[in-house]
């Protein structure tokens, strides 16, 4: 699914050159649910930026479900975004003016789905996420954990082919947060595949493999015997 190969990306920084990813090679096979740790600096947001086509790589290359992400221009690496990935981030980045299904069906509206068509996926989608009866509710009216859900739905509305979340659980309490990886695993269980950047070890070990980042390099990558969200929130 993703197939990443000596991957290099450096920063300007004044007159000095800040090397930020130092040769990573990295596979992602369909299904799985990665996380990805480390420190402040380690390169873990300058990988999920470029495996999100948000940043592009000085060197190495990306291939993304077979397609090679090289030389996109923003019109099409915008339209490759919205085939391909759902973002999940810790601010929730939701639309304040606009309700939990309007937020929900708006990447169905980039991707030319009727207005009909889009209501009744959106609502679907808050349904499997528990808040249906939410919908009409505006980001202001929800808790975080509700805002973080919504987020999901709208994540999973365009289906895409892997869901990258940025410190998901970064904002949130314990509970909330065990609460919100349990949906994230659920929907692992269905085929999707995600990758978790967090800096939280608890959260890391309720994914089925960890891969550690330090000063650009990949330290360890391993796989890990998965602990259920379930477990906390019952």
């Amino acid at each position: 699914m993703i197939h990443i190969k000596d991957l290099h990306k450096s920063y300007k920084m004044g007159k000095n050159s800040l090397h930020v990813l130092k040769g990573i090679n990295f596979n992602v096979e369909a299904g799985e649910l990665v996380a990805i740790m480390g420190s402040s600096g380690s390169g873990k947001s300058t990988l999920l930026n470029i495996l999100g086509m948000l940043d592009v790589a000085d060197e190495g290359s990306y291939q993304l479900d077979g397609v090679p992400i090289v030389n996109l221009n923003e019109t099409k690496a915008a339209q490759y975004r919205n085939k391909f990935l759902g973002f999940i981030f810790q601010s929730f980045n939701l639309i304040n003016y606009k309700s939990a299904l309007e937020n929900v069906a708006l990447p169905l509206y980039y991707q030319g789905v009727g207005r009909k068509e889009r209501a009744e996926k959106a609502l679907m989608y808050l349904e499997q996420v528990g808040l249906k009866e939410w919908a009409t509710h505006l980001p202001s009216e929800l808790s975080g954990g509700q805002k973080q859900r919504v987020a999901i739905a709208r994540a999973m509305a365009a289906e895409p082919k892997v869901l990258l979340a940025d410190e998901p659980t970064g904002a949130l309490d314990s509970k909330t947060s065990y609460e919100v990886m349990d949906l994230i695993q659920k929907i692992n269980d269905q085929g999707n595949t995600i990758l978790v950047v967090t800096h939280e070890p608890d959260i890391a070990e309720m994914c089925k493999r960890v891969v550690v980042l330090k000063d650009g390099i990949i330290l360890e990558d391993k796989k890990v015997n998965q602990v259920r969200a379930e477990s906390y929130v019952q």
